[in-house]
């Protein structure tokens, strides 16, 4: 868990540990998971007792220098070295590019938030019976520039790279599958300020449709599942 929000906003929604959790029990409900706050420097004393790892999205940067980061993304070494099941979301995403030698930089187009749509341009075994256009609610201003070696670019949208793989252990989403219609209506009019005017009135007005959040949560496990 990597959110840093630690607003009022925030104590007022669930947590992205309950979130996630959410996100697969939607598809797997016996299924569970264990929530490490690494932003507080909370890390598992051995991330190779689980079946595979999620690393959620964040307001923090990658390029941040901070401490935690650092450690993470040494973590998110360590486990692709062992081809333990990696997931990532949005800051996870872009972790997980910068670990493996990708870049990451300020989106030219400044804010994208509210509905995205993406074109997936590969299908890997979990990721067969994702739509064509796949729409995820996004919410990012840093996007992955290049990507590491040895990944396959699974979605864009437009020319940004919103998802990859990585042999059958990597899956990645620059989006956040984990939000549902009521959060990111909540999180757009909060962020109004820091998103300005323009960007704010046409994510509210893409919210008039709804993300393909079950049949991402379901690529989601079958990605667990094939990986195991």
């Amino acid at each position: 868990m990597t959110n840093t929000d630690e607003s009022d906003f925030a104590q007022r929604h669930p947590k992205d540990g309950e979130k996630f959790t959410n996100l697969v029990q939607l598809v797997r409900p016996d299924w569970t998971c264990a929530v490490f706050a690494v932003k507080d420097g909370i890390f598992p004393d051995d991330v190779m007792k689980f079946d595979g790892v999620m690393i959620t999205g964040s307001p923090a940067s990658v390029r941040s220098g901070e401490p935690w980061v650092d450690q993470l993304l040494g973590l998110i070494r360590e486990i692709d070295a062992q081809k333990l099941p990696m997931f990532g979301a949005c800051f996870g995403h872009q972790a997980i590019a910068v670990a493996l030698g990708g870049t990451l930089d300020h989106n030219p187009q400044g804010w994208v938030h509210g509905l995205t749509r993406n074109r997936v341009c590969a299908r890997p075994p979990w990721a067969r019976d994702l739509p064509d256009e796949l729409r995820l609610y996004g919410s990012h201003v840093e996007q992955v520039s290049t990507l590491p070696p040895d990944v396959q670019t699974i979605a864009t949208s437009g020319e940004t790279i919103t998802g990859f793989a990585r042999g059958q252990h990597i899956y990645t989403t620059q989006h956040h599958p984990e939000m549902d219609s009521g959060f990111i209506a909540a999180l757009t009019d909060e962020l109004r300020d820091t998103l300005g005017p323009e960007v704010h009135d046409r994510a509210r007005a893409s919210l008039s449709e709804m993300a393909d959040q079950q049949a991402f949560a379901e690529s989601v496990a079958r990605f667990f599942e094939h990986a195991s």
